[in-house]
């Protein structure tokens, strides 16, 4: 079996769009946290607390800094997965206008997540769905390598 890929195909240019975009919302959790962390002076270790400022309740935990980690966490459950099925996927010669739409919606989906969770907390359904319809785009993807390759 002879898979022609290259790096000018239009569904091989939207997973590198959309697993850089999907990098970039991981990497941009951090600092999030961070900045929450510093406006409220609560920081997860002494040494931080000593060196960025007084924490008078010596508080180390927040409902928000921890629904900021979780979605982090979240994504490092999730999008790792998701980046490396996506391209054994694209190795299954997939419609074009299939794998732009999975790889755009699922990247939507990890992004509205994110806000519904961590940013502006939106009561559930709201978060269970975003979750859901990336994972349902993962397995999906993740079948049709699996039968592909069979």
């Amino acid at each position: 079996m002879v898979v022609d890929i290259s790096i000018e195909d239009a569904a091989f240019k939207n997973y590198a769009v959309c697993t850089a975009i999907l990098v970039m919302k991981v990497l941009l959790m951090a600092p999030l946290t961070s900045r929450i962390r510093l406006t409220r002076k609560i920081f997860s270790s002494p040494e931080d607390t000593k060196f960025f400022g007084n924490n008078a309740d010596n508080k180390t935990e927040d409902q928000d800094i921890e629904r900021i980690r979780r979605a982090h966490l979240n994504d490092l459950e999730n999008i790792p997965a998701f980046i490396f099925i996506g391209g054994l996927y694209l190795l299954s010669s997939p419609e074009t206008a299939v794998a732009t739409w999975l790889m755009r919606v699922y990247t939507g989906s990890r992004i509205l997540h994110t806000l519904v969770y961590a940013v502006y907390p939106i009561p559930q359904p709201a978060r269970a769905i975003s979750w859901g319809i990336g994972f349902g785009i993962t397995f999906y993807m993740a079948g049709k390598v699996a039968f592909h390759f069979i």
